[in-house]
């Protein structure tokens, strides 16, 4: 795997964190991916004892496969096109329920060589669809075409893995207080 956002080699595999952390909870993951092209479920992929757990992914590079496959509303599309963060979490969302998994997540962006529908190359977004919401984030990558979409990757996941710690500490929560709060 490539480089971050900040040209940072990343310290062990993020997918195989997550894959990990997934199989601990017996939850599954989808992928639909735009910029990045299959490199996030590749990455997935390659981490062994993940069939347990992902469930697939739609490579929707095309702006009309990601209506027609993902999900996301033709008029959302229309009005902001594919580069938006609303459209990001239509994607997750839509992979969430197309493939039907625990976690959808999902890539779009500009990978260049050159600007697409008056958005600059390296922006990016990422969103994740759980069990507790959705939640993107915007990238302002640098770089070439490969280092983007790497680092597009390895933010997807570091997303992922901080919506699945926030699962696990608000399920450890729920254990020490099971009456919940003002129960007592």
């Amino acid at each position: 795997m490539g480089t971050d956002a900040k040209h940072e080699r990343t310290a062990g595999n993020p997918a195989a964190g997550v894959v990990h952390s997934l199989h601990e909870r017996h939850e599954t993951l989808a992928t639909v991916e735009s910029l990045t092209g299959g490199l996030l479920s590749a990455s997935v992929v390659e981490i062994a004892g993940v069939s347990g757990v992902y469930r697939g992914g739609l490579v929707v590079y095309a702006t009309e496969l990601k209506s027609e496959l993902a999900g996301v509303p033709a008029k959302l599309l229309a009005e902001r096109g594919p580069v938006d963060p609303d459209v990001a979490v239509a994607l997750a969302d839509g992979g969430r329920r197309r493939c039907g998994a625990d976690w959808g997540l999902a890539t779009t962006g500009v990978a260049g060589p050159e600007p697409q529908d008056g958005k600059p190359v390296g922006l990016v977004y990422v969103a994740v669809s759980g069990p507790a919401g959705t939640d993107v984030r915007q990238l302002d990558l640098d770089g070439g075409r490969d280092h983007i979409r790497s680092a597009a990757v390895i933010e997807a996941l570091r997303l992922l893995a901080e919506r699945i710690r926030d699962a696990d500490e608000a399920d450890a929560a729920r254990a020490a207080d099971p009456a919940g709060p003002g129960h007592r």
